[in-house]
């Protein structure tokens, strides 16, 4: 049964109180409660994106404290995965500043750093842009487990935020990395001026993509001066609550990621977030271009909730992922999940 806006904003009205019982209900079935997953996101190709997202530093139409920086090399990425590696994480993500790929030789270089990461017994994830289904296999042949690409917003207020690029490009993206028997990742941004409903509206386009994605990041908006969004005011606590609760309800078996924006959350809301059905956050002190909590306030934190680093073998058991199809089982959905 397909998700509807109505039935959607029916469960993320609930009493907090019930909404997080719901989503807690969810999260026991399919997730290990305890369980969040380290992942590391390093920019391995900084500024000068051609896109007019209206929210990033990167973007070569607005003046930031971003300087241009060149594709890193394979070694260079080997010694940041290491590292990532030794502080906990057990997937490693890799973006790059492009529309998509289009440069083969550049291309190669990241294929290099792909097998190079694969090799650690790590999950390999790439966010490079828009993706043709022979750039997907051939990352996939190289040793990516994943590939992330946000649809950032609802499809009604998507214009609001990128002239650049469509929503249905974004969508076929997604339908080329499923293609090539790749894990999808998407998410988006909340705080960007849109309205409670687009916000819903955003998780209900990905709860009803055929499977589920198998990663969902919530990203706070994180202002940044010299964009067209540099004035947003921060997202409200309890609505970013609400959100990644509805998120755990209507796709169960994905793994919900507190991603950008916990610089400026206090150890109490991310504790709510938890509660309410996230299961992964970024360690290190930099998400591409914008701060993150440091290693050690992270370990902190962990350890005050009870908290575990997850493994995502034992994950992927728990939700009912089928390696061998990269996909999430069917789920229910609608106001009874």
């Amino acid at each position: 049964m397909s998700v509807t806006l109505e039935s959607a904003r029916e469960i993320y009205e609930l009493p907090i109180t019930t909404l997080i019982f719901r989503a807690q209900q969810a999260h026991h079935e399919f997730q290990d409660p305890a369980g969040v997953q380290l992942s590391m996101l390093q920019s391995i190709k900084t500024g000068a994106c051609p896109e007019d997202c209206k929210y990033c530093a990167q973007s070569s139409r607005y003046t930031t404290f971003v300087d241009r920086e060149p594709l890193m090399d394979p070694a260079e990425v080997q010694v940041a995965a290491i590292k990532a590696k030794a502080s906990g994480a057990s997937r490693f993500c890799m973006g790059a500043a492009w529309r998509g790929v289009s440069n083969e030789r550049q291309f190669q270089s990241v294929l290099e750093s792909v097998g190079i990461v694969s090799q650690l017994n790590m999950e390999v994830c790439c966010t490079l842009g828009l993706l043709t289904e022979e750039h997907a296999r051939r990352l996939k042949d190289a040793g990516m487990t994943v590939y992330n690409h946000n649809l950032d917003t609802s499809r009604e207020y998507y214009s609001e935020v990128i002239s650049t690029r469509s929503y249905d490009d974004r969508l076929e993206t997604l339908s080329n990395v499923r293609k090539a028997g790749l894990e999808v990742c998407s998410g988006g941004i909340i705080g960007m001026g849109e309205s409670i409903d687009d916000r819903i509206n955003l998780l209900v386009e990905l709860a009803n993509l055929e499977p589920q994605p198998e990663s969902v990041p919530i990203n706070a908006l994180v202002t940044v001066e010299g964009t067209p969004m540099c004035e947003q005011p921060p997202v409200d606590s309890i609505e970013f609550v609400r959100l990644i609760a509805l998120a755990r309800i209507l796709m169960p078996r994905s793994t919900v990621r507190l991603s950008a924006g916990r610089n400026t959350m206090n150890e109490e809301t991310q504790a709510l977030a938890f509660l309410a059905g996230a299961n992964s956050i970024f360690i290190g002190n930099k998400l591409l271009t914008t701060a993150n909590p440091e290693a050690s306030d992270d370990e902190k934190m962990l350890a005050r909730l009870g908290l575990h680093p997850l493994d995502p073998d034992i994950a992927r058991e728990k939700q009912g992922r089928d390696p061998a199809r990269n996909a999430c089982a069917p789920s229910s959905t609608g106001t009874n999940a």
